[in-house]
């Protein structure tokens, strides 16, 4: 044998080898996939053993960490020409698409990225991630010839666990199907959110969790064509897969939705084999940008959903209401077979995919060029830092004028621009996604939608803008603005900082955590020839002769939050109170206690846990609901009721400890489904505006005579489904300080509360409200006359601050935050404790 043929037959004999030692993920786990639920480092262990047997078709890449220290990581699966080339490929693909400059060499290869387990207790699909690779390494090759499959085994490690390591010390051996079993009851807060709470697949456009905005670093960077973000859903459902459901929103293309049906066609032809049963086009529309799905379809790609029936509840395995017994094998099966098929049509389409994938970024058709936004500094950088996220391009307008659609008046207008207003257009490759996050009004094709309907950046933000169908083009060499340093005086009186922004808050939370003593203006003053309005914060060197360095402690938090502030000779003012006037109030520190548990929602508590922890950076104590008839609330100035269903919990001995706690100076902030509570009760203002009296006796008989098959579409008059509304405000009151008139509310539902009789109300609707953007019935606007959206009501010393509308939901409603705050540190705050 002559030397080359013997390095030839070694050659093929170290490749056999390697193809050998590959194990199975039931080989390597020691238990057959399936039989248990495997931890998450089990699972990053099988992905690193299949990296290092085939180094030449795998290659790992950790892109993050969650809250709980657990890795995020990505598997870049492909041949091995493919993968020698990986950052050709890229680098092509965001060629073609235009976001990086320069022609593609070649758009003859498919990517295809397959999302796992978003939520946590969705636990089959992480599972199937690790068959699926298995699979395309060991019996689908061919596919990989021309497409890169990135594998995200598990969105939401932390999630996950904790409904692993709950199911797997909770189960009998062997499992009980029974559905009344305790393994098939997932106590509070259940595995499907993240550590603080949240829900990632509604994370997506707001990217307020670190699990997001670490994948949304790494999608950019790729920029697939095809997307698959992997579920579950109740234990009666068999399958959902592509085509989704009305509507779509109109930014979709004709070739997008085509084909997701031939996807979801492939997926038939083996469910049809196998007589597993399956549906498509209901329930999962295409509208709320912030999904898995959604998100995606408005970055180029074939953004879908997949549903396996099963969920927190089915475990193992669980006996269904049809009498079928629903398997954790069962259900990864399925999740392995329409993964490898979504990668089966997509290599057998790679070119179609990479040229419909650089249509979509042709922008020229949208009706709006660009978006000028102007207002608070911070507000604006905040909203830049968004864009910033998705690597969404900006500027900043040029001294002029701009006529477009006017957010604030809902009329064509002219706005004068400065170099502070920020521009943001459509004529880039994001163009699209840009359309959806800014746009006035989502056009609706269908009023039954799975999410809500309105999330406008520019209302969320409390920015006024100008939708213009021209291009505006921004000014040269610009930047977000900095905030200049101001400077300490020894031999100030004190100093102001006006109030406005949640930066503002931040501050004011440090301050106190320092020990810094600070007072609030309630009525606006003149000094030094310049007016401060309602909310400014006063440190007067008086109130802090204990503070040691007071100067240059103040001075160093203030530039470490970039707040500028004057420094005031005088607390004698030249109009408005002076420093010592009742009307210029101590904040007291509060001291905040929270409830958890049961009968609250865990989503809305996740929002205020993390409020707390992330953004406001100020201590809060967090009450379990089976603990809180004995707990001392005295301990406590401020109580807060997340969004919830209190029902089963506060009865007639809780709710008198409260108004008790109440009375004798504490401040309960209810939130949402927590007024439910209170309305119509003994000792509370808060009256239910009454369905029937906006119902007409007409309307009560037609309603008897609506067919079964269009009841539910008929119930759509009843709904809001997350609308936005412009309130009035009564900027006089702590509460709404650093608002103007009014405010643009994102309402979530019809729930409806008559104005105060005795209270103050802070924020409401008047007379025949309408919906600004989103969807809203025509009978639940009707019971929106007259009717409440924050407002305050006293009790002794104390207070009940009534939020009806969630300004925490998924956290990116920003401009909503400061009335909570304010609620906090403003609101009937002037008790001291000694």
């Amino acid at each position: 044998m002559n030397r080359s043929l013997s390095l030839l037959v070694a050659f093929v004999v170290s490749i056999s080898a390697t193809a050998q030692t590959l194990q199975s993920p039931s080989q390597f786990l020691g238990y057959d996939l399936g039989t248990q639920f495997s931890r998450h480092h089990q699972v990053i262990d099988y992905f690193k053993h299949v990296e290092t047997q085939k180094p030449l078709q795998v290659k790992l890449e950790k892109y993050g960490e969650t809250n709980e220290r657990r890795p995020l990581m990505l598997a870049f699966v492909s041949s091995e020409d493919n993968l020698k080339n990986l950052e050709n490929i890229r680098e092509n693909n965001l060629k073609n698409a235009g976001i990086l400059e320069g022609t593609a060499a070649s758009t003859n290869v498919a990517i295809v990225w397959l999302s796992y387990n978003v939520h946590g207790n969705e636990a089959s699909s992480t599972e199937a991630s690790m068959s699926t690779i298995y699979k395309l390494l060991t019996e689908k090759q061919d596919y990989l010839k021309n497409t890169v499959v990135i594998i995200d085994p598990c969105i939401n490690p932390d999630g996950r666990d904790r409904y692993v390591n709950w199911y797997n010390e909770t189960a009998s051996a062997p499992y009980d199907i029974d559905q009344e079993a305790s393994e098939h009851q997932e106590p509070w807060p259940g595995g499907r959110p993240n550590h603080y709470l949240f829900d990632l697949n509604r994370d997506w456009a707001w990217a307020t969790q670190v699990e997001s905005a670490s994948r949304l670093k790494a999608y950019n960077k790729w920029m697939p064509h095809i997307h698959v973000d992997f579920h579950e859903q109740g234990i009666n459902e068999p399958y959902y897969f592509a085509p989704a459901a009305e509507p779509f929103h109109e930014v979709i293309s004709d070739w997008q939705r085509d084909f997701q049906t031939q996807i979801g066609k492939n997926h038939s032809k083996y469910f049809d084999a196998e007589g597993w049963l399956y549906f498509t086009r209901e329930r999962f529309d295409l509208l709320y940008p912030s999904y898995g799905d959604t998100y995606p379809t408005y970055m180029g790609a074939i953004g879908m959903t997949y549903e396996q029936g099963g969920h927190g509840r089915a475990g193992l395995g669980i006996l269904n209401d049809e009498g079928d017994v629903l398997t954790l094998i069962d259900r990864l099966t399925h999740h392995t077979v329409t993964g490898l098929s979504t990668v089966e049509i997509s290599s057998k389409n790679a070119e179609k995919l990479n040229t419909e994938f650089a249509k979509f970024f042709d922008n020229k058709n949208l009706k709006y060029k660009s978006y000028v936004l102007q207002g608070d500094t911070d507000k604006i950088n905040s909203l830049t830092a968004l864009l910033d996220k998705h690597e969404i391009d900006y500027g900043f307008a040029k001294d002029g004028k701009v006529s477009g659609y006017n957010y604030t008046t809902a009329k064509q207008e002219q706005m004068n621009t400065t170099a502070k207003d920020l521009v943001v257009s459509t004529n880039q490759p994001k163009g699209k996604m840009v359309k959806v996050l800014f746009e006035p009004n989502t056009k609706l094709s269908d009023s039954l939608t799975y999410d809500i309907t309105a999330w406008s950046v520019p209302y969320a933000y409390g920015l006024n803008a100008v939708a213009s169908r021209s291009l505006v083009q921004p000014a040269n060499n610009r930047t977000r603005e900095i905030i200049p340093n101001s400077l300490k005086n020894s031999g100030a009186t004190g100093y102001v900082v006006e109030w406005g922004n949640i930066q503002d808050a931040q501050f004011l939370a440090e301050l106190l955590k320092s020990g810094i003593r600070v007072r609030f203006t309630e009525k606006p003053f003149t000094t030094q020839g310049k007016t401060y309005d309602r909310g400014s914060l006063i440190i007067v060197r008086g109130d802090n002769k204990k503070v040691d360095d007071f100067d240059d402690r103040f001075a160093a938090i203030a530039f470490s939050h970039r707040r500028t502030f004057d420094a005031i000779s005088s607390g004698f003012s030249t109009s408005g109170p002076d420093f010592g006037s009742p009307d210029i109030k101590l904040v007291n520190p509060p001291k905040i206690a929270m409830l958890s548990g049961d009968y609250t929602s865990s989503l809305s508590y996740g929002e205020l846990w993390h409020f707390f922890e992330q953004q406001l950076q100020y201590p809060v104590t967090s009450i379990n609901t089976d603990d809180l008839s004995r707990v001392n609330l005295s301990k406590f100035n401020v109580l807060i009721m997340p969004n919830g269903y209190y029902g089963g919990l506060l009865n007639d001995n809780l709710i008198d400890k409260l108004k008790t706690w109440m009375r004798s100076g504490g401040k309960l902030i209810a939130i949402d489904g927590a007024l439910n509570s209170f309305a119509d009760k003994e000792g509370f203002g808060l009256k239910r505006n009454k369905p029937e009296d906006t119902v007409s006796e007409e309307d009560k008989e037609n309603a008897k005579r609506i067919k079964y098959a269009d009841r539910e579409r008929d119930y759509t008059k009843n709904l809001i489904t997350g609308a936005i509304f412009k309130t009035d405000v009564d900027t006089t009151h702590p509460m709404a300080f650093g608002y103007d008139d009014n405010y643009f509310t994102l309402k979530l539902g019809s729930s409806s509360y008559s104005l105060l009789d005795n209270g103050y109300n802070v924020a409401y609707l008047g007379k025949n409200p309408k919906n600004v953007s989103g969807y809203a019935g025509k009978d639940a606007l009707k019971k929106l006359d007259n009717s409440l959206i924050f407002g305050e009501q006293r009790m002794g010393s104390g207070s009940i601050i009534y939020m009806v509308d969630n300004v925490m939901f998924r956290s990116f409603w920003e401009n909503g935050k400061l009335f909570f705050v304010n609620s906090i540190f403003f609101v009937n705050n002037n008790l001291v404790e000694l």
